[in-house]
């Protein structure tokens, strides 16, 4: 094999390797950090629950860009089921039954998960809105509850999906903890 050959090998399998590199994710990493204190609050009361996702689209990022396609990212896991996980685990540590009750049936509707980002050449501003309802149905009366994080942010060239996921577990953590700390929600179950 001659030099040039060689040269032409080495230089095409660095280009695959740095375009192999720069590639966008296609989906995020859902994994909000909710820490509670085990607790004996709800000992005693027991609800059925059911999570559910109302959303038109399911993606979470999108990433508009003028005369570019939309880049759009979804969860690699349904939002409603690891919300659903989350919920499950903190209330039964609080003393909560969950089972097919017909006292306290609670539905956990999510209405809005998005991140929309406006990237323009140099910089980019993003928008953010998680809005989650929740409704505890006991047959004599109803609770309906709206629980909602909103946030914008602007920065310089390109925004970094990294950071956005970050942002939105960060979010969506601060959510999921205002629910199950609420004293409306305890107080009705």
């Amino acid at each position: 094999m001659n030099f040039n050959t060689f040269k032409s090998i080495a230089l095409v399998l660095l280009l695959t390797s740095i375009a192999g590199c720069s590639t966008a994710p296609t989906h995020l990493i859902v994994s909000p950090q909710v820490y509670l204190s085990p607790s004996n609050q709800l000992s005693g009361r027991e609800a059925q629950l059911n999570v559910v996702d109302m959303r038109t689209s399911t993606h979470i990022i999108q990433i508009l860009e003028k005369d570019e396609a939309a880049i759009i990212l979804s969860s690699e896991q349904r939002l409603e089921d690891i919300i659903q996980a989350i919920l499950t685990k903190q209330w039964q540590q609080q003393g909560l039954a969950l089972s097919d009750s017909e006292n306290n049936k609670m539905t956990v509707t999510i209405e809005k998960a998005v991140i929309s980002v406006d990237q323009e050449s140099v910089s980019y501003s993003t928008q953010s809105e998680i809005i989650i309802k929740v409704s505890i149905d006991n047959s004599k009366q109803t609770l309906t509850s709206r629980f909602k994080n909103r946030a914008h942010s602007e920065g310089a060239l390109n925004a970094d999906v990294a950071v956005l996921e970050r942002e939105f577990n960060q979010h969506l953590s601060t959510l999921i903890k205002q629910i199950l700390t609420s004293k409306d929600i305890k107080t009705f179950l």
